[in-house]
């Protein structure tokens, strides 16, 4: 047995799933002195990775996850730990079924094996299921089951026979010792580790070792409830551990998995059982396991009813029993992403809140990151930067995974929006927009209005042309009043909190250092000018795009948004020479946006400064005095129109408000929400979203974002960014456009975004990448009449007028490629924006 060694390079904590396959992709990208530590005995040290029910579902509504899964299933059949089963998702309603329409959606997008079937196919395959109890079925071939605790011990092994890797079990880690902001010791009770990196990789045990560094890791640890009954005389004479497919009751939100002669049934249907770290007990106080809780029958008893009600011949066959149930522990987190990447520590990195069907592509995902400082898979949705602070307190995840446990296999709308601990960050003005009906969207924790029910009288006014949606799934969290707002700031003006904005500044001799390393563009430019700038990791793909003002000679702000803002901040600071600050404005400095034909008479009415094309230009920026206060202005717009974002101090931000909507009044002005600002109004134009169209695995030439010149001096992604210029792309961002709507009903359908782009004849299109396209954004478009999807396509397929179709609910619709570059179809020669 190994002994804890005085030094590493770095020190893995935790030896499940995670862990395993982080030490060995680890040493396979060339890492030596690795030590890996675990409370508990090998190879099943007591985590969830010995408990958990082990099945793989292909499709997720997420690429990052469904790429994360789709990797780890590939690494488990090259170690020969892969069964292959298929599995079903039930449906027992027509709405699960229409839920079923958008999962085929979902797998077409990713390039999974799947179809829609009868309830008498699924019999065919499972035949002591019932057919009355449903009414349709999702099936994917591809589903299995792994033998998670092999899969550990092979990678493990594989380290080792490397030399890279030392590992010590039944080891507990007492502290985490931080000197100058970097990690810098791993204290055990079997002596200390002096290492340049530690990796948290251990779980529900994550936020207590996190919290040694005085690192949050917001995940709780949550009961999911799973039961074995056996032996049942159809599953006996069977070979092997799995012969039949894995059943999803999704309506009961439960599960049916054969395991040899039993048969395990699994739910997520119970009340939230949530517990402290601290409060797991210990292996000499665990019965079975740590992560292995005593069953609490009363929460399982509704669902152990409908099971046997689905599969009564075998539940219920003579003999068979109850022979093992258990409250199986597992990570939940706020938003339901992993939680990976380097904390604000230097050198802690964490990677938690990630289950079996995701841990060898997260582990690989994360030595990448450590070792080449980006990954072949986008896993910027799971990075642990991406926390603001209110979401660090473990009474925020608290609240929202008791909120969403019971949604694991819900019906999640992609705009649902969580009710749990709300209001959180309020924008000066919330009061005001309270009274004028503002329906709030939350981003960060900021209470965003995302449409004004003050403006209903617009609906009337404008008549078809706000596009109203029939279906209602199409139209659940959107309102006909967005397309209405866009319409009246397009005809007079529009004033839009953005007060989410995530504002920092960058001062001292090392600030022109620090933008120009990370920025794109040029960011050495005069005084006053405002800067749009894609920000590159090492390998060229997209960690951002933001604007950078340059307020003085030593002096940048950079101006971000709410939900990638912390992670933004994260990247900057990192990139901040000694001697130079940054500072977070966020709280301090209000965003108000004001923009239109009429902009610029009602700014003008409210200030004695020259705001004319020639005194204020755009791309520039400066303080001017608006109805008395004093306000930093920038001249640009994400919405294609004429106008300003207004800047101004907190306190000052309700007047400013009011008195711009008080001025705009007579020039036709109303509040505008985030529908028209994040959708409407920049799909118009064809702007790019990070999140969307921008992600770590696109180009800026790909995305159509390339300028003539590259700057001289030097920034993280320069000659990966240089490369692909040179390069013919393997995708291409384009706008298209839908040209019928009608569904096989009649009712008129509108796509929300995710969903495949086909040929005509609804055969597949693969771009360079080997990716099929997908819908990046969806949007109503109404000045112009239309509904508009932007995706990536293979080059072949760029050409405008290009007939294709995009499958939404398992219907076709036809569109038309509208714009093969970042030319847009409003306005193309931005006239309005002068």
């Amino acid at each position: 047995m190994a002994t804890v060694p005085t030094s590493a390079k770095v020190v893995v904590i935790g030896a499940g799933i995670v862990g395993n396959s982080l030490v060995h992709h680890l040493a396979r990208l060339g890492w030596r002195d690795i030590v890996q530590l675990d409370q508990g005995p090998l190879p099943n040290p007591g985590g969830s990775t010995g408990h958990a029910s082990n099945f793989i579902f292909l499709t997720d509504h997420s690429r990052e996850i469904t790429d994360l899964t789709l990797d780890s299933v590939e690494q488990y059949k090259e170690m020969g730990v892969f069964t292959q089963s298929g599995g079903f998702e039930l449906a027992r309603t027509e709405e699960r079924m229409e839920e079923l329409r958008r999962r085929m959606s979902s797998a077409r997008a990713w390039g999974i094996e799947a179809e829609l079937v009868s309830p008498e196919f699924v019999k065919e395959k499972v035949p002591f299921i019932e057919t009355d109890q449903f009414i349709g079925a999702f099936w994917q071939p591809g589903v299995g089951v792994v033998d998670s605790l092999r899969a550990g011990t092979i990678m493990r092994e594989r380290a080792m026979e490397l030399d890279a890797l030392t590992v010590v079990p039944n080891v507990e880690v007492t502290g985490l010792d931080v000197e100058d902001g970097r990690i810098r010791r791993v204290r055990t009770d079997a002596g200390d580790i002096e290492t340049e990196y530690v990796v948290i990789a251990c779980g529900v045990w994550s936020p207590k070792i996190g919290d040694m560094a005085g690192v949050s890791i917001p995940l709780t640890p949550a009961v999911h409830q799973m039961i074995s009954v056996g032996p049942c005389p159809q599953l006996a004479e069977r070979e092997g551990e799995i012969s039949f497919p894995i059943v999803r009751d999704m309506d009961t939100f439960c599960y049916e998995r054969q395991h040899g002669a039993d048969m395990e049934v699994g739910s997520y249907a119970h009340r939230a059982i949530l517990h402290e770290p601290e409060d797991i007990p210990s292996i000499e106080q665990a019965k079975l396991s740590p992560t292995e809780m005593p069953f609490t029958s009363d929460d399982f008893d509704p669902q152990l009813e409908q099971a046997y009600e689905l599969m009564p011949e075998l539940l219920g066959a003579e003999g068979a029993e109850m022979r093992y149930a258990i409250n199986g522990l597992l990570s939940l987190t706020c938003d339901g992403w992993p939680i990976l990447g380097e904390s604000e520590v230097g050198g802690l990195w964490t990677a938690a809140a990630v289950w079996i069907k995701e841990g060898p592509g997260v582990g690989r995902a994360v030595a990448e990151w450590m070792v080449n400082g980006h990954s072949e898979i986008d896993v910027s949705h799971s990075d642990i930067a991406r926390f603001h602070e209110h979401q660090k307190r473990r009474e925020h995840t608290r609240l929202r995974t008791t909120e969403s446990f019971i949604k694991t296999y819900g019906i999640i709308h992609p705009a649902e929006q969580y009710e749990s601990d709300r209001e959180q960050r309020l924008a000066p003005m919330n009061d005001a927009q309270k009274k004028l009906g503002a329906v709030f969207f939350e981003t960060g924790g900021w209470e965003r209005p995302f449409w004004y029910e003050s403006n209903a009288g617009l609906l009337e006014q404008y008549g078809d042309a706000v596009m109203t949606r029939e279906h209602e799934w199409d139209a659940r969290w959107w309102s006909p009043i967005i397309n209405a707002e866009h319409l009246r700031m397009r005809e007079a003006a529009g004033v839009i909190d953005l007060s989410a904005f995530e504002i920092f500044d960058i001062e001292g001799p090392g600030a022109l250092e620090a933008v120009q390393v990370t920025c794109v563009a040029q960011c050495d430019v005069p005084v006053g000018k405002v800067v749009y700038t894609p920000v590159l990791d090492a390998a060229g793909g997209f960690k951002s795009d933001l604007t950078v003002m340059r307020l003085g000679d030593d002096h940048f702000r950079v101006v971000t948004g709410a939900a990638h803002g912390p992670a933004d901040r994260h990247w900057f600071a990192a990139h901040v020479p000694d001697g130079t600050t940054l500072t977070s404005r966020t709280d301090d400095v209000v965003t108000i946006g004001l923009w239109g034909p009429r902009a610029r008479d009602i700014l003008a009415s409210l200030t004695s400064d020259d705001v004319t094309d020639e005194g204020f230009g755009f791309l520039t920026c400066r303080e001017i005095q608006v109805n008395g206060t004093t306000v930093l202005a920038s001249r640009i717009s994400y919405v294609g129109e004429l106008g300003w974002e207004l800047y101004a101090a907190y306190d000052d931000a309700a007047g400013l408000w009011d008195a711009l909507l008080e001025a705009g009044a007579p020039h036709g002005a109303v509040p505008v929400g985030i529908g028209v600002y994040g959708t409407t109004g920049r799909i118009e134009k064809g702007y790019r979203a990070f999140g969307y169209e921008l992600d770590a695995e696109r180009s800026i030439v790909e995305a159509g974002m390339q300028r003539p010149k590259v700057k001289t001096a030097d920034f993280v992604g320069r000659d990966a960014y240089l490369a692909q210029r040179e390069a013919e792309p393997q995708a291409v961002l384009c706008t298209l456009v839908v040209e019928d709507h009608t569904s096989a009903s009649g009712v008129k359908r509108y796509m929300l975004g995710g969903e495949p782009i086909l040929r005509r004849d609804g055969s597949s299109l693969t771009d360079g990448h080997g990716h099929h396209p997908y819908v990046t954004t969806a949007g109503s478009a109404p000045s112009l009449g239309k509904h508009l999807l932007m995706a990536y396509l293979p080059p072949a397929e760029v050409v405008i007028g290009n007939e294709l179709a995009v499958s939404y609910m398992e219907e076709l619709y036809p569109v038309t490629v509208g714009s093969v570059d970042a030319t847009p179809l409003f306005d193309p020669a931005n006239e309005r924006l002068r």
